[in-house]
């Protein structure tokens, strides 16, 4: 197959596989008219509609499906005997693409970041922060990352930082005038900061633990988020109680803008997990990012959070 041919074939899956163009451009680095121009002239080589294409959806056609069937076991067989030459290098490279909850991204895997790409400097490395819990096989991703377990069973599942704490948090400026909570009962009389789930549009729970106990508390309050961020930052300007992971709010507690309530009623989360296909050889990369991750101790993690 010609170098032109191959790039618009690889052009073509990207496109049945996300349906969507601007999704598809970005995955191959060009732009989206650029990429439609390669589907286009793929198709007039082929003599063959392989897309039916509206201002709104892209769809297959029944040769583009035949097509797409039989091209990604090709694909997926060329990109596993490059990784195979790979492993003889000393150094990994290429592509990694990453995708994960938007709080790890941002307390856990960005501030390590450069510390890794200046390990690894011909890794290539594309986060995407994504909170609805995409397919990440669908998406050509080389792996994800969780807070939590629910990932799907045909997965391969590695931990990378161990149990944490959910706890309710509020401001100095926010408790001056008010009775503190001392149990989770006491939530009831509080304003409550609340955060909205985009991957099925349910509100948080706020669940308590202590001496095995658990409590959920149905909380009620005059602001609701759909970004966790927006929310510590209300939060810090004392709106109001937030119900948020240790690890986010670490620094800001050391330097008393936030104050830890209720005592050792909190949420133990199991920790967080990197995941990948099971059916696909690991990646050079995505091991050397596993590994990287997995020797920074816990208390290094936090460290790394406290200075952000």
């Amino acid at each position: 197959m010609r170098g032109t041919q191959f790039a618009e074939l690889s052009a073509f899956v990207a496109v049945a596989e996300h349906r969507n163009f601007t999704k598809a451009a970005a995955q191959l680095g060009i732009s989206p008219p650029s990429l439609s121009q390669a589907i286009r002239t793929f198709e007039e080589r082929l003599g063959v509609r392989l897309l039916n294409r509206t201002t709104r959806s892209v769809a297959l056609t029944e040769a583009g499906e035949r097509l797409l069937a039989d091209a990604q076991p090709a694909l997926n067989s060329i990109d596993k005997a490059i990784e195979g030459v790979n492993a003889f290098r000393d150094t990994p490279s290429g592509a990694l693409r990453l995708s994960m909850h938007r709080t790890v991204a941002t307390a856990l895997v960005g501030p390590l970041v450069p510390e890794f790409l200046g390990k690894f400097p011909e890794i290539k490395l594309e986060v995407a922060a994504d909170d609805t819990h995409s397919d990440i096989v669908s998406g050509r991703f080389d792996g994800g990352i969780r807070i939590g377990e629910r990932i799907a069973k045909d997965m391969i599942v590695v931990r990378l930082l161990e149990q944490f704490r959910v706890m309710a948090v509020a401001s100095p400026a926010y408790l001056a005038n008010r009775l503190r909570p001392a149990t989770p009962e006491d939530l009831h009389s509080h304003n409550c900061v609340r955060l909205r789930f985009d991957w099925d549009n349910s509100i948080m729970e706020w669940i308590f633990e202590n001496a095995g106990r658990q409590l959920e508390v149905a909380v009620d309050g005059s602001l609701i988020f759909n970004d966790m961020e927006l929310l510590i930052q209300a939060v810090l300007d004392g709106v109001g109680i937030g119900y948020i992971p240790e690890l986010l709010v670490a620094s800001h507690v050391a330097d008393g803008r936030l104050v830890p309530l209720l005592g050792k009623w909190c949420r133990p989360v199991s920790g967080v997990f990197l995941y990948y296909p099971s059916r696909r050889q690991m990646p050079g990369p995505l091991r050397a990012f596993i590994d990287f991750m997995r020797a920074q101790s816990h208390a290094a993690l936090l460290r790394l959070v406290a200075r952000a």
